[in-house]
């Protein structure tokens, strides 16, 4: 792997999204605020889990099919447009964030989508911003134009 050839993220997506659910729930533990009524909680978070895990699960299979890592610490060798890629340019993202969000409303917690709503800003500058600079300087114009083509997250 030459030097560089990374997008030199802020932090790896996964342990972003973790940490700031795992904040969240602290925060709840310590002083609970719902946002829906309780008999409506495991009803809308559910399916928003189960979504997660298959746009997940689909955008996984894509980068194996196409061949090319998906850990953001491993160079890139290929833009992937099959899949969930050809509607999102980061279904991945996608995935954690319904998964937050369904966690979010299953444990019914204010916190937990307040902690969302700063792992959206971190991921989106401190991630995603950096990833489309490396993308677009390893990829030059095939990645401008999958970029033109294709919203950022759905």
């Amino acid at each position: 792997m030459s030097e560089g050839d990374t997008p030199g993220l802020i932090a790896r997506p996964p342990l972003i999204y973790l940490g700031s659910i795992l904040v969240g729930v602290a925060l709840h533990r310590l002083w609970p605020v719902a946002v829906v009524p309780a008999e409506w909680a495991a009803s809308l978070g559910a399916p928003l889990i189960v979504a997660a895990a298959a746009v997940f699960l689909l955008a996984v299979r894509a980068f194996s099919v196409a061949g090319t890592p998906i850990q953001s610490v491993r160079p890139t060798t290929r833009i992937v447009q099959t899949g969930p890629y050809r509607f999102s340019r980061n279904p991945i993202y996608l995935a954690f964030t319904t998964l937050h969000l369904g966690i979010a409303l299953w444990v019914n917690s204010a916190w937990l989508l307040g902690t969302l709503l700063l792992t959206l800003v971190l991921v989106s500058y401190g991630v995603i911003a950096r990833e489309e600079r490396y993308l677009e300087r390893k990829f030059g114009e095939e990645y401008v134009r999958y970029k033109a083509a294709v919203r950022r997250w759905f």
